[in-house]
């Protein structure tokens, strides 16, 4: 079992939650006398500089709350502050490489360093966020203040001396200078600064999280959670188990009366029957549906993810239940029909074995006889040795009862699955059709291959009858997650012999590939049923709240749908698996692995980097045997070969990005391996990622290896893996596709010679598998988001150059105003001017509107008013704007594609 760290404080724990997800900051107003404090500005100017190191500011709010604090107050506020900001970028570790030649630097003066920082990134980018007014103003310029370094828009500043206040900095309350309102920019500390930053770079805000906000964001967000009909990625399951702590003692304060996602209704069980097993054994009956969510209880009530893997099967050790509790699961189980329960418990029948053990069916026979009927399918018992033979000798459909050569009376079943590929076997497709029907979800799965089967026994025939009256229906009750596939599937042209690739349920993401030697499915058939599936989505949509306007990156278009979250690592920025994003700017990328092993114990990770030309054939490496690629085009920081406690070890490999652009290499695969073959699991802590740095910037050595203001993504390496791969670079396009997969691997040391074959036809085959167009992505639920809900529709283009405006027209249907935003057509009305500029138009539109917003980057002024909807990838100043916008995730965002209504 993975070493975990120890567990925080409920109230810790919350206040990382908070700073996470909406960039809010929860202040004791009881620890200070509620009014400034002067011995606290001196701390406030160092916090103030610890926090612009990092990247991020307080707002106004923020800044004036902890200014009331004691200094011992601030002191403990802001050091927990800073401890989380570091546990979230990954820099609460030492990350010291094994060659010197990575240097280190500490700030000598705080104000001196603070106000360097702060015109630095005034001179990478001049529409930084305004500390009074919380947006970024593009008109009336903005500077740092002069001496404070606070930075304030021309807007406020006039407003101040319009009231007379234009003395004092209205954030700090310090006197301004005589002379020059701003400090001047054209400094060598500046230049320093912005050298290190990477171009573009925006501060961070931190908001103030207000008095009892904590309860009703946990309040809120828990009822999110409970409500969500996708499944909950690894982060969101620890939020949930935070909030479930933060939960009032009554649960009908707060339990709905449905939780769609079925691990998670097992989750919140467990955690209710732990606190009151009296009161809530009577929820059971009702929550529990199936006879699957009563095994996923048992095993949330051991303790584990009620996810019934196999790996979790064979070391989970089951948790003895009460006999009021047996019963109860008993009563339950035996009230499903006997077929469908004698099924479901085959579904997963070594779990239901286990089960059965603490269960003890056959005790209470006389009192649930249909469950101990199942049980005896599931066991393959002789009815007349347990008294169950002359109570079922007429058993109910799908049930027979049969007697073996030897006497014995035996019950068996005939599965759905077993009389659907029947059908198919036959060619019957209709029998098929109407089975599926039955069970939406199955055959919205099975879609391709029913396709596929009418192709193959009735080609060039039209979609069949059968399938075209079943298809609308059934599309109205199917979950998210097999729509999508099934759109995905279907919506590209396939080839015969096509390398396919698959993704097994696990705790963590691998995937492998084969070809597909199976007829394609033509056009003509897949064409109206991707028709059928884009209507759905637009009714789905047409269920969400209205808005005046809709704002739309581009962009998103190369963001894949989130899938098999369950199996996906906990990241600092929630890339989907299989998206493509342009690579930051700069020329280099510093990739780093960071990781601790137990006590006693001795792990060897390597960073590796293999290159690929552009047919995929090898062609050079970067590791622990290969320090230097090129003309350093490469560079690797040393191998470590032990990672002790307290501070681990970290490996570090620059990649120089148009050297190696030119140097006949097209794809570069980034892998940690674990050498020693020990799994990421067994590790106390092991993460790895990467930073943007300038060329002056990776040359320069005086700043240290690890910065965690460049940094631009982290991944948490976990599961019983040994291979990591977290990203493929195309240095051609200068883009990386996120993968977040793992490699099985047989054991023995591990490093890119032994596995070059492999790790580089599964990066084909991945490239492949996400090549845009053939994957549902967030464009698509944008697009349905917007032609439903909205009349004006905003779409910014990759490179925030273009803004194309639409509005739909008085005749015009929602379908014909979808594909008009999805398509490649004229819009209404274009306006091209600079990326600023683009951005300050979009401000003023959503300013005072209650408006849906998409985008891949929070690059856009925060507006002072507006309400409704926000998603958007990597943050930025439009983080600050008021919570009535309303933040969500990209599984948010598919979960609002729910099938109910």
């Amino acid at each position: 079992m993975k070493k975990q760290k120890p567990a925080a404080p409920a109230e810790t724990g919350l206040d990382t939650y908070l700073l996470r997800r909406h960039g809010a900051v929860r202040v004791d107003p009881g620890a200070g006398p509620g009014e400034p404090q002067p011995r606290t500005a001196e701390g406030l100017v160092v916090l103030e500089t610890d926090l612009a190191q990092r990247g991020y500011a307080p707002t106004r709010d923020l800044r004036t709350a902890l200014a009331r604090l004691r200094p011992g107050d601030l002191a403990d506020t802001g050091t927990r502050l800073l401890e989380q900001l570091d546990d979230m970028l990954g820099a609460d570790r030492r990350h010291k490489p094994l060659f010197r030649g990575f240097p280190k630097g500490v700030p000598r003066h705080a104000h001196a360093t603070y106000s360097a920082t702060i015109r630095g990134y005034l001179l990478c980018q001049n529409s930084q966020i305004c500390f009074v007014c919380d947006r970024s103003s593009l008109d009336a310029g903005i500077g740092a203040l002069a001496p404070c370094a606070h930075l304030l828009c021309g807007d406020c500043y006039d407003e101040l001396v319009a009231v007379g206040q234009g003395r004092t900095c209205p954030y700090c309350h310090a006197p301004l200078g005589d002379d020059e309102r701003y400090l001047s920019l054209d400094t060598r500390s500046a230049r320093n600064v912005a050298r290190d930053l990477a171009p573009g770079s925006l501060i961070k805000p931190l908001r103030l999280a207000g008095t009892g906000a904590a309860a009703a964001v946990a309040g809120a967000e828990l009822a999110t959670l409970l409500a969500r009909q996708t499944p909950l990625n690894p982060q969101e399951r620890e939020d949930l188990a935070l909030l479930l702590d933060h939960a009032t003692a009554d649960p009908a304060d707060w339990l709905p009366a449905e939780i769609p996602v079925r691990e998670t209704r097992a989750t919140v069980l467990a955690t209710l029957l732990r606190r009151d097993r009296q009161a809530t054994r009577p929820l059971l009956a009702t929550h529990l549906t199936t006879a699957t969510d009563v095994l996923r209880l048992i095993w949330a009530w051991s303790g584990a993810e009620p996810d019934l893997l196999p790996e979790t099967a064979r070391t989970l050790r089951l948790r003895g239940l009460p006999r009021p509790l047996r019963r109860e699961l008993l009563a339950v189980l035996d009230a499903f029909p006997a077929g469908t329960l004698a099924e479901d418990l085959r579904r997963h029948r070594q779990p239901w074995l286990r089960a059965g053990e603490l269960l003890h069916p056959y005790e209470h026979q006389a009192r649930f006889p249909y469950a101990a009927a199942a049980f005896a399918v599931l066991r393959q018992s002789d009815l007349d040795l347990h008294g169950l033979g002359p109570k079922l000798r007429e058993a109910p459909a799908p049930l027979r009862v049969r007697r073996t050569p030897g006497g014995h009376t035996r019950l068996t079943v005939e599965t759905f699955a077993s009389r659907v590929e029947h059908a198919l076997e036959q060619g019957d497709l209709p029998a098929a059709v109407r089975l599926l029907a039955t069970r939406p979800g199955e055959l919205a799965r099975r879609l391709h291959h029913l396709l596929r089967v009418h192709a193959t026994w009735l080609p060039g025939e039209p979609l069949p009858v059968e399938l075209a009256e079943a298809l609308p229906g059934a599309l109205r009750a199917v979950a998210p997650g097999p729509l999508l596939g099934a759109y995905g599937r279907l919506r590209a042209p396939r080839e015969a012999g096509e390398r396919r690739l698959y993704f097994p349920r696990g705790r963590v993401a691998s995937a492998h590939a084969r070809p597909d030697w199976g007829v394609p499915v033509p056009a003509a058939l897949s064409a109206p049923v991707c028709t059928l599936i884009e209507a759905e989505l637009l009714r789905r949509a047409g269920r969400s709240e209205r808005h005046e306007v809709a704002v739309l990156d581009a962009g998103l278009a190369d963001l894949v749908v989130p899938f098999a979250e369950r199996a996906s690592a906990k990241t600092l920025v929630a890339v989907p698996r299989g998206s493509v994003q342009p690579l930051p700017d700069g020329d280099h990328l510093r990739l780093f692995v960071h990781w601790m092993q137990r006590r006693n114990q001795r792990v060897d990770l390597d960073l590796s980097v293999a290159f690929y030309d552009e047919d995929w054939r090898f062609v050079d490496l970067c590791d622990y045997t290969r320090l230097v690629v090129g003309p350093r085009a490469a560079v690797h920081s040393g191998d470590f070969t032990t990672a002790p406690p307290p501070h681990g070890a970290t490996e570090f490999v620059d990649l120089d990005l148009p050297v190696l652009g030119e140097s006949g290499a097209r794809y570069a695969v980034v892998v940690v391996f674990s050498y020693n073959d020990v799994p990421f699991e067994d590790l106390t802590d092991a993460f790895a990622g990467f930073m943007s740095l300038s060329a002056a910037d990776a040359a320069r050595g005086h700043k240290g290896a690890f910065r965690p203001k460049e940094l631009r993504q982290r991944l948490d390496l976990a599961g019983d893996a040994r291979i990591c791969v977290p990203m493929i670079v195309d240095l051609r396009r200068r883009t990386q596709t996120w993968t977040d997969l793992n490699v099985g691997a047989d054991p023995g040391f591990h490093n890119v010679l032994r596995h070059r074959e492999r790790i580089g036809s599964l990066a084909s085959d991945v490239l492949r598998h996400f090549a845009a167009g053939t994957r549902a992505t967030l464009w698509d639920l944008a697009c349905a988001t917007a032609a439903a809900g909205s009349p004006e529709v905003l779409v910014r283009d990759r490179a925030g150059r273009t803004l194309d405006h639409y509005r739909r027209g008085a005749g015009e249907s929602v379908a014909d105003f979808a594909e008009r935003l999805r398509g490649p057509h004229a819009s209404d009305h274009r306006t091209e001017q600079a990326p600023d500029d683009t951005a300050r138009l979009i401000a003023e539109r959503l300013d005072g509107a209650r408006a849906f917003a998409a985008l891949v980057h929070a690059d856009v002024p925060a507006p002072a008013d507006a309400h409704g909807t926000l998603y958007r990838l990597y943050p930025g100043p439009t983080d600050a704007a008021p919570d009535t916008l309303e933040r969500i995730t990209a599984g948010e965002l598919t979960a609002r594609f729910a099938p109910n209504g």
